[in-house]
């Protein structure tokens, strides 16, 4: 399905129009649907089919307490990398009893906290990460389960900033430490060994590095179980990329039914994060003045790097397109730049689009890693996010105001002057 559609020339969300939610909310603002969430989740649900898993949503790349709702309502899992994350689940409906703790700097008391919550599993990043929870399970006399995390040492052919499974990257542990891992954690009285874990990077767009992870993960399964240590679920993370620019991606149940045949009835975990938030979302945001040199064109809008920072980040493609597709105005080749004080401030580059001040831009694909990233850098209150479904509506969290900015800060006192 495709939740944002152009009729008549303009641009819809859902059967709304995406002009009454601007007329309702202001602008900028982010816009989600609750149809196309729900879809993304069940295309992961209908292509592993009867074999024994559990979907795990990615947290981090949309917190929104009505995102999680959605998607805990759905019977999902989660995985969180912080106290914070499973806290936001919780206070949705999630289960922590299927949340996985991913995430490398896990403190005792959130590894305390997560064995009250009496969460699925830890994936462990380290051997000290290890010892760490094996003590904590000990003063609280319980046994906490876990997985070790895996670096298979696979290049997953995307931006260097979001590959995880490469040796270099701080994720993870090679296989000959993760054996001598498991062979400690097997004896021990306080960590129950769970599974296998590995996640090789974000946006990968091609299925064959997914499947050389696989491999080398198989393998390693294969010598846990001739040193008498059984492996009850391989996780096989999350980072199947989605189309910013038309390209093409992964078929996921192609993918998935490749991983369910080569594992028996081992119990898949899957984390899927961006494939399932990212193209139900947009950012939309106003032109506020035309600007144009002899060398370059530029709209400058109501929204910066600092409410949608992935361009600026990882210098990312995402589509813009007019709220009203009607052609008015200045035909040019524009690059579509914020308030922010930073060269780096841009929301796209080179953009032929017919504008003129007061024409609204949606900038598309920016469920995923859009708010989640915001900051209120240059002292800018962050913007509200709306749920639609239908032809419905909610404002799912509040903009924030200038005031609330600054209600955590007092002024220094200087009491030796007294």
């Amino acid at each position: 399905m495709n939740a944002f559609s152009f009729q008549n020339n303009n641009l819809y969300a859902e059967s709304l129009p995406v002009s009454d939610l601007i007329n309702s909310y202001g602008s900028p603002l982010y816009i989600y649907s609750k149809s196309q969430i729900e879809f993304n989740w069940n295309l992961f649900k209908k292509s592993v089919g009867g074999h024994p898993h559990l979907i795990c949503y990615a947290v981090k790349a949309n917190s929104n307490l009505a995102v999680l709702n959605i998607l805990a309502n759905l019977g999902s899992g989660f995985d969180i990398v912080s106290l914070g994350e499973l806290k936001r689940v919780i206070a949705a409906g999630g289960d922590p009893r299927k949340c996985v703790f991913s995430g490398v700097a896990k403190s005792e008391y959130s590894i305390r906290k997560a064995l009250e919550y009496g969460i699925y599993c830890f994936n462990v990043e380290s051997e000290d990460e290890l010892d760490r929870i094996e003590l904590v399970a000990s003063t609280m006399n319980m046994s906490a389960p876990i997985s070790i995390r895996v670096n298979p040492n696979v290049d997953a052919n995307t931006h260097p900033y979001i590959a995880t499974g490469l040796s270099e990257n701080k994720f993870g542990v090679g296989a000959d430490i993760a054996l001598s891992m498991y062979k400690k954690a097997n004896i021990s009285d306080y960590l129950e060994v769970c599974g296998l874990d590995y996640h090789i990077g974000s946006q990968i767009t091609d299925v064959s590095p997914f499947l050389e992870a696989l491999d080398r993960a198989l393998e390693l399964i294969d010598k846990l179980k001739s040193e008498n240590i059984l492996i009850k679920h391989l996780d096989i993370g999350g980072g199947v990329g989605v189309s910013y620019d038309q390209e093409k991606t992964i078929n996921i149940q192609d993918y998935l039914n490749s991983v369910t045949t080569k594992v028996d009835n081992m119990k898949i975990l899957v984390e899927p994060g961006r494939s399932i938030v990212a193209d139900a979302g947009i950012f939309v945001t106003k032109v506020e003045y035309l600007k144009q040199n002899e060398i370059k064109s530029f709209a400058i809008v109501d929204g910066a790097m600092n409410d949608l920072i992935r361009p600026s980040l990882y210098e990312s493609f995402h589509q813009a397109v007019l709220i009203d597709d009607n052609a008015k105005g200045i035909t040019d080749t524009w690059d579509i730049v914020g308030p922010v004080c930073e060269t780096a401030d841009f929301l796209a580059k080179d953009r032929k689009l017919t504008l003129e001040k007061g024409d609204y831009i949606a900038i598309m694909t920016a469920g995923a890693y859009g708010f989640v990233l915001s900051s209120n850098y240059n002292s800018r209150p962050r913007v509200p996010e709306i749920m639609v479904c239908g032809k419905s509506h909610t404002l799912v969290r509040k903009r924030e105001t200038i005031e609330s900015l600054f209600e955590n800060e007092t002024f220094y006192i200087d009491e030796t002057n007294k």
